[in-house]
């Protein structure tokens, strides 16, 4: 899961990470001594209540092994971030905590986090242990990460096999073009208005997280990238990128206009499940909230990519969660053990099927309990077809800057006006320039 931060904050803590960057979090050893730490988890579940009957297992297997007491604190994703950056300017911090991966080379510049490398990284079970794409994503490249993944995450393409079978479809769509036209064959007038109400497939068109997330996976699938040395985005790869997308609402009509107001990662997920929509591209944990409304009529596959592909076989970005140690605990030691439990093969398992993630422990895809057809496309799309957003401390701003730029695009063709090539590279222009005056 990767968290949208708003501009405004990511600027501040842009600024906070600069004046902070030599401090570091006290752990919670003054209070409570060596052999209790303080863990900040990030909230997976439906509720933060339902990630403490989750967590309370592992944690109590972790203080069975080591003699060890964990105080866990389940945080909502509006408030870590700012957590985060006040234990930093403060010292007054947890010992171990979850971090959205995207953070990560923002946080690292602040010096807080323990290094993982050498005796502290075969603590935790060596970079042989994670899956490498998860693995990438825990700091800037070419330096010592200060985070290491816990949860893996990846889109995939989620359908529904009954609406397919009416509409005559065999399988799902690999390529773009098949994409396109299955998505054509589902889009139905049903009532005999003269409106569509079955739409091909949903989009979150105004999640500005979800906007970023296509056109950096879609822009190597043309063979360009969102960074270089700078914000890259009205490159013609890019431009190509968000067209394709834009396209299923502006041009071929698969998409339903109102899907441009859709911006908190549920509301698609609500037209599929209602039968408005047949297909939608989501992360594994839309799996979770699918479950929540007792709705198992789906099937997942991989997500489509350009034929021919002029650049990289990628369909997703490398999402999920990254766990980090403070610093100034007072027990590092202890706090590296519970992070080498938390991503233990064991634990993975356990953990990947409570929350809907994918394990970051290569080995955890050996159990037999992982073997099913739906973890195994997964598993290929995040080991093979997945590649990190920019490891960039403006990740967060970024994410926000061309997001809301999209979505702006989504709002005009939802309005009917006619959106062309020229247009989107005007506003992914201008969208670099208010990252360039930002920074």
């Amino acid at each position: 899961m990767v968290v949208k931060i708003p501009a405004k904050a990511v600027v501040s803590a842009s600024t906070a990470l600069g004046l902070v960057a030599a401090l570091t979090a006290c752990g919670s050893g003054e209070e409570s001594g060596d052999q209790t730490l303080t863990y900040w988890a990030s909230n997976q579940g439906a509720s933060v209540e339902e990630d403490k009957k989750v967590l309370k297992p592992t944690l109590d297997r972790f203080t069975e092994e080591t003699g060890i007491e964990v105080e866990l604190e389940v945080i909502p994703w509006s408030e870590l971030y700012n957590r985060i950056l006040t234990a930093v300017s403060s010292g007054d911090g947890p010992d171990v905590l979850n971090i959205g991966n995207t953070w990560a080379a923002s946080l690292q510049e602040t010096g807080a986090f323990v290094p993982y490398e050498g005796a502290d990284l075969e603590a935790v079970g060596g970079e042989g242990r994670f899956v490498e794409t998860s693995f990438a994503t825990g700091g800037v490249e070419g330096e010592p990460p200060t985070s290491v993944p816990l949860y893996g995450l990846s889109y995939a393409l989620f359908y529904n096999p009954t609406m397919f079978e009416e509409a005559g479809i065999e399988e799902p769509p690999s390529t773009w073009e098949e994409f396109i036209d299955t998505a054509e064959k589902l889009t139905k007038d049903t009532d005999g208005d003269g409106q569509p109400d079955q739409y091909g497939v949903a989009l979150e068109a105004g999640s500005e997280r979800q906007n970023s997330h296509f056109a950096h996976i879609l822009a190597q699938q043309y063979g360009g990238k969102l960074w270089s040395d700078g914000p890259n985005f009205a490159s013609p790869e890019v431009v190509d990128a968000v067209k394709l997308r834009l396209d299923m609402m502006a041009e071929h009509g698969v998409v339903d206009p109102s899907n441009a107001e859709f911006s908190d990662g549920t509301q698609s997920i609500a037209d599929f499940v209602d039968g408005k929509a047949a297909m939608m591209m989501m992360q594994g944990s839309a799996r979770t909230t699918l479950a929540s409304r007792d709705f198992d009529n789906y099937e997942i596959a991989q997500v489509p990519m350009l034929d021919p592909l002029p650049g990289k076989p990628i369909q997703s970005h490398a999402a999920g969660i990254n766990i980090s140690v403070f610093n100034d605990t007072d027990n590092k030691e202890g706090a590296l053990q519970l992070v080498e439990h938390l991503t233990s093969p064991e634990e993975q398992v356990y953990l990947s099927q409570e929350f809907q993630t994918l394990p970051v422990a290569v080995d955890a895809y050996d159990n037999e309990e992982l073997q099913g057809e739906q973890m195994q496309t997964f598993r290929t799309i995040l080991t093979e077809h997945a590649s990190p957003m920019p490891l960039i401390p403006e990740e967060g701003q970024m994410e926000t800057v061309l997001g809301e730029s999209i979505a702006g695009l989504f709002a005009d063709a939802a309005t009917g006006s006619e959106v062309t090539k020229a247009d989107i590279r005007k506003a992914l222009k201008e969208a670099e320039t208010q990252m360039d005056a930002a920074n």
